[in-house]
């Protein structure tokens, strides 16, 4: 049985994540999914939070946005709208976007502004809450 499966995280800026990682634990809609080599397929939808990736027996946190998982054998793909290193997520820009949100939501918005205001409030709170939890 293989050690290891390939994790690709692809935003729209580009491919932020290909390694290969013993584990994985994704946000999914159903709750935290954790994903080790020869995981059963599985597609799935991902929602604002945190990617745990276990490599060489250390962990790398990743705040992340919404988006798609599909899960094989040895392979993960996530397709996200927002993926950030803990170690590179900028805590006052996270704050001064979610700050915005905030306000622009006691605002009177349109439907489609209220869903694109609270998702751009989602993505700011989960980098604030990565950044905050592995300082």
């Amino acid at each position: 049985m293989p050690s290891t499966l390939k994790l690709e995280i692809v935003t729209p800026e580009g491919t932020t994540y290909s390694e290969d990682v013993e584990m994985v634990t994704l946000p999914a809609v159903t709750g935290q999914i954790g994903i080790y080599p020869e995981h059963t397929r599985l597609m799935t939808q991902m929602i604002p939070g945190e990617i745990i990736v276990r490599k060489d027996g250390r962990d790398v946190f990743i705040a992340s946005g919404e988006g798609l998982i599909a899960v094989g054998p040895k392979r993960v793909a996530v397709l996200t709208d927002l993926a950030v290193a803990a170690d590179r997520i900028d805590e006052a820009k996270a704050e001064e976007a979610r700050r915005r949100a905030e306000s622009r939501l006691r605002e009177k918005l349109s439907d489609e502004e209220v869903a694109s205001v609270n998702a751009s409030l989602a993505r700011s709170l989960a980098q604030l809450r990565v950044k905050r939890r592995h300082k």
